[in-house]
């Protein structure tokens, strides 16, 4: 029996960036067959960092794991008519397309939707009307920047961007989720359509839905960095006295009483909240007086090593984690390694050796599929053609003479 819980649904993906390809992924991951077509010469991101030592690019290794990948001449009529008929091609899960590329031309919806009426296609945009957009320039706008980094008191200075690309994450999770609910939405009546996604409303809606825009509306208040403190209720970083960091949360009432307790600090959190007139069993009270708790819970961790917080921390409800680089969580951290199911390691063509996820999804009505690694540009070109266009050896072959197809090849510096 195929365990994938996707098994069946076939998606076309013309993508680059980070939103687009990881809505692909999450679906190839959950067992759909994803394929996803770029130029013969490679992509938008083909060549982006990181890359190794040798110029390979990680980053399209590891957004592109589990999908099948053909090489076509974009520009050639020959080449759009292939992937027209590709995209189009019949069969109960295929007719659907996910693209982030400019949906014009031989690439727009009604074109497409010409060739087969019940298309389902999922366009991901940087702004809903249709102007360009990607994550930092979303970010930068949505007030979240003038809210991380160092405190630096009431004033919109020294804007931080996170390095992290959530919006594009959040993005690429919206689009996958389109993607099945379209598809549901054709099984029970039919109809296809078409889904736009925009990065932009994915940050915004985001902003409102966390309480930001609500409490800049309401409250006529903005909010600016406190630096790394838990906004609302009580967390804070720790330096420890072998240089390393950890990251401790009381949040709730029975993480903080537990702090408390583990620390040996319940008399004077007690004493403490008396002097402040803060009842300290409340998160919003804890935030108040959030300076004086880690003056008084510092010394205890300062005269600590991370194994010796870790031992003390050990068996208690103490909400705690340890601050790492990619390089210590890769060295240090067994969530991270073949003893999660997580993870394999993997054999990437032109990379070698490394750890590679699969979906971090876990059902309890299928198994989870192996992690598997991305192809070679062009991998899967002449099996595609083969078996879903119906092109013989001799087809495909004049197809390769010509230009208008290629692979595999290895994206190198």
């Amino acid at each position: 029996m195929n365990t994938n819980i996707l098994s069946g649904l076939r998606v076309v993906e013309g993508a680059a960036f980070v939103a687009s390809p990881s809505c692909g992924m999450t679906l190839s991951q959950l067992g759909a067959d994803v394929i996803r077509f770029d130029p013969l010469e490679g992509g938008l991101d083909a060549h982006r960092w990181p890359v190794t030592r040798e110029g390979r690019s990680l980053f399209w290794a590891g957004l592109n794991k589990g999908k099948r990948s053909i090489a076509v001449n974009l520009r050639s009529p020959e080449g759009q008519e292939l992937l027209t008929g590709l995209i189009a091609a019949p069969g109960e899960g295929g007719g659907i397309f996910s693209t982030n590329l400019p949906a014009t031309g031989w690439m727009s919806y009604d074109k497409l939707r010409a060739r087969r009426a019940d298309l389902v296609m999922v366009n991901v945009l940087g702004n809903a009307d249709g102007t360009s957009a990607v994550d930092y320039t979303v970010n930068c706008a949505t007030g979240f920047p003038f809210a991380t980094g160092p405190a630096h008191g009431e004033v919109a200075v020294n804007p931080v961007n996170h390095v992290l690309p959530a919006w594009d994450l959040l993005t690429g999770m919206a689009a996958a989720l389109a993607i099945v609910a379209a598809e549901r939405h054709r099984r029970l009546t039919g109809a296809g359509q078409l889904v736009r996604v925009p990065l932009a409303d994915i940050a915004f809606a985001t902003v409102a839905n966390l309480g930001w825009l609500a409490k800049a509306q309401v409250n006529q208040e903005d909010h600016f960095a406190v630096g790394n403190y838990l906004y609302g209720a009580y967390g804070s970083e720790f330096r420890l006295r072998d240089g390393r960091y950890c990251y401790v949360v009381g949040l709730t009432r029975r993480m903080w009483d537990e702090l408390c307790k583990a620390t040996g600090t319940t008399e004077r959190m007690s004493s403490l909240g008396q002097a402040f007139g803060a009842d300290l069993s409340r998160e919003g009270e804890r935030y108040r007086v959030r300076h004086a708790i880690t003056a008084l819970l510092a010394p205890w961790f300062e005269t600590r090593t991370l194994a010796e917080v870790e031992s003390a921390f050990a068996g208690t409800g103490v909400c705690w984690g340890p601050y790492r680089s990619f390089r210590q969580l890769l060295d240090e951290d067994p969530r991270v390694s073949e003893a999660n199911p997580l993870f394999a390691t993997l054999d990437q063509p032109g990379i070698g050796p490394s750890l590679v996820a699969g979906s971090p999804l876990q059902f309890s009505a299928t198994s989870a599929e192996a992690p598997r690694g991305a192809p070679r540009l062009g991998e899967h070109t002449d099996e595609v053609l083969a078996t879903l266009l119906g092109l013989s050896d001799g087809q495909i072959g004049a197809l390769r003479d010509r230009g208008v197809v290629g692979g595999p090849i290895d994206l190198g510096a």
